[in-house]
């Protein structure tokens, strides 16, 4: 998606918000499991708490914020549940497209489009024509994603150029495989957000994380609200901000 073509947003003068936020939304079946609900209701709330923190986001001053909706991974679900989520999509989109398009909400989306049903490819199209022009704030949605296919897309593409003889191998570096990542205009996140406590990146981002902050909640996604964003905020506004390099104080 995001690439390291693009320098961190937040280097140099320090930011106490974020310019990009990207999180991972977890938790929705132990949320409903643990209140004695099916796991379908745990993902309509789960949409619920998407709505909150979109509008969040935007209040707070966050311009670009990236969510991980549906891993190349989660082929692996129950077919029943699987059908569950993109039903949640359709509805999410049709219902929410035009007050996101209103408030000035640009939608994107990365992740593969291949093999998906033409309606929901049709439903992604039209999300991002219709708001392309918009700059209050860049909702990127990565839906059937995986950072490792994201790369080895890059690769693949790098590949055929000096096959055809297009590009000098020894051209190649970090910037040129980021120019062929999934949004290579975006910036790479600043801060990374996982709820339900778990740790770990589970293939969201992984070329773009290099120098993000992460920061894991226990709260599981349909309770996540502003005032828990807000909470991660504070604590990336905690932290120093090296890129590699000494800290500012200590030399460290």
């Amino acid at each position: 998606m995001m690439s390291n073509a693009v320098a961190p947003a937040t280097e140099g003068p320090d930011r106490s918000v974020p310019l990009h936020v990207a999180i991972i939304m977890d938790g929705n079946g132990r949320w409903a499991a643990s209140r004695g609900l099916p796991r379908a209701e745990g993902h309509r709330r789960g949409v619920e708490a998407l709505r909150r923190v979109v509008r969040a986001a935007h209040e707070l001053g966050v311009q670009y914020l990236t969510i991980f909706s549906f891993s190349s991974e989660n082929w692996s679900r129950p077919a029943t549940e699987i059908g569950d989520l993109f039903g949640l999509l359709r509805r999410f989109i049709r219902n929410d497209l035009a007050s996101l398009h209103r408030d000035g909400v640009r939608v994107r989306v990365i992740g593969e489009r291949e093999g998906l049903e033409p309606d929901i490819c049709t439903l992604l199209n039209e999300a991002e024509e219709l708001t392309k022009a918009n700059t209050k704030l860049n909702l990127v949605v990565a839906f059937n994603y995986g950072s490792r296919q994201e790369i080895a897309n890059a690769a693949q593409r790098l590949a055929r150029e000096v096959a055809e003889g297009k590009r000098d191998p020894a051209s190649i570096d970090a910037d040129a495989l980021g120019q062929y990542l999934d949004a290579p205009d975006i910036p790479d996140p600043d801060l990374i957000i996982r709820t339900s406590g778990e740790q770990r990146l589970s293939n969201f981002l992984m070329w773009q994380a290099a120098y993000s902050e992460l920061v894991f909640v226990p709260i599981h996604w349909p309770d996540f609200d502003k005032a828990a964003l807000e909470s991660a905020i504070a604590e990336y506004a905690r932290r120093e901000r090296r890129f590699g390099g000494l800290a500012a104080k200590t030399g460290s």
